[in-house]
């Protein structure tokens, strides 16, 4: 079995993952062959359509289910292992909370799960319950929550213990965006005080503002993996020129080139396919006009996802 580096928070190693399905016990490979690597600290987006193995990685990751072959770690042991889980939190896709507890009576069921007690563990639940800004429900049951609401409360739980890693499977589903960029907020805190954060979301604005590095898995295999700002540098296809000058003056230098222009108070916005972008600034400067600026145009993360998804299929 390949062995772990303790620098990394997470390695996945060649991880397969079968179901038997139906009545006729049809195989299904969840998970083809995953590898990837989170170094400690850094936030990981875990990313892929549905069907395409995030939520059967992370529930071998953390040891609901068990890999047919390959090797999961945390911080150099082998995530199998109960004593590496102690270092984690963890924040399934769907939770079953106790519907009938108030969300104190919830942390601290869980916090004595961990092994906390007395007065460390109601400390570290109310700043929890505080942090994901839950202290206005405090006497509210569970089960007289919203789905939103309910969400907070799991991230918080996620984060007693002060946990080195921290799991979790759509982190944001439920928010309103106000509460997703109240979340946003908590996760960049935790990274800020060292924890490496892990998670999956359907929520690419999310994940682009805050994930160091990003994985796209489709049909149970790692497809991209990279940092945030190589993925969108590599999407970059076009270029834009801020150009001075009337609207009929930019489209009469540019006659004849595949460009989209678009009227702006002071001048003329232009987009072009990158490999236009030198002919564009000749021209433009030929014409007298003035040339304020010529960059390319990143992709977003959605645009990066959606073609990679695209070409994957492609090559099946």
């Amino acid at each position: 079995m390949a062995q772990g580096n303790s620098r990394y928070a997470v390695e996945a190693i060649h991880v397969a993952k079968t179901f038997k399905v139906g009545f006729r016990r049809k195989v299904v490979e969840a998970v083809k062959d995953v590898s990837f690597q989170v170094e400690a600290g850094q936030v990981f987006g875990f990313l892929g359509p549905n069907g395409a193995g995030k939520t059967t990685t992370i529930k071998m990751l953390m040891g609901l289910i068990k890999p047919d072959r390959g090797d999961l770690r945390i911080f150099g042991q082998r995530s199998a292992d109960p004593s590496a889980r102690k270092q984690v939190g963890f924040l399934p896709e769907q939770p079953y909370f106790y519907d009938y507890l108030k969300p104190l009576e919830f942390l601290r069921y869980i916090g004595r799960l961990q092994g906390l007690r007395g007065a460390a563990l109601d400390q570290q639940a109310k700043a929890a319950l505080e942090r994901v800004g839950m202290t206005h429900a405090l006497e509210r049951t569970l089960r007289k929550m919203s789905k939103g609401m309910l969400q907070r409360v799991g991230i918080a739980q996620a984060f007693l213990g002060e946990p080195r890693l921290v799991v979790l499977d759509e982190p944001l589903s439920g928010l309103d965006p106000i509460g997703r960029k109240e979340i946003r907020e908590i996760l960049a805190d935790a990274k800020a005080r060292g924890i490496t954060l892990f998670f999956s979301s359907h929520i690419l604005s999310d994940i682009e503002m805050l994930c160091d590095r990003v994985a796209i898995v489709d049909r149970g295999r790692v497809v991209l993996e990279g940092s945030m700002d190589d993925l969108l540098r590599r999407g970059a296809r076009q270029v834009e020129a801020q150009v001075l000058g009337d609207l009929a003056l930019v489209q009469q230098a540019l006659a004849g080139l595949d460009v989209t222009l678009r009227p702006e108070p002071d001048g003329v916005r232009v987009l072009a396919p990158e490999a236009l972008g030198p002919e564009v600034a000749a021209r433009v400067v030929k014409a007298g006009l003035g040339l304020r600026s010529l960059a390319p145009v990143h992709a977003t993360l959605e645009e990066v996802f959606v073609k990679t998804a695209v070409s994957a299929g492609e090559d099946k």
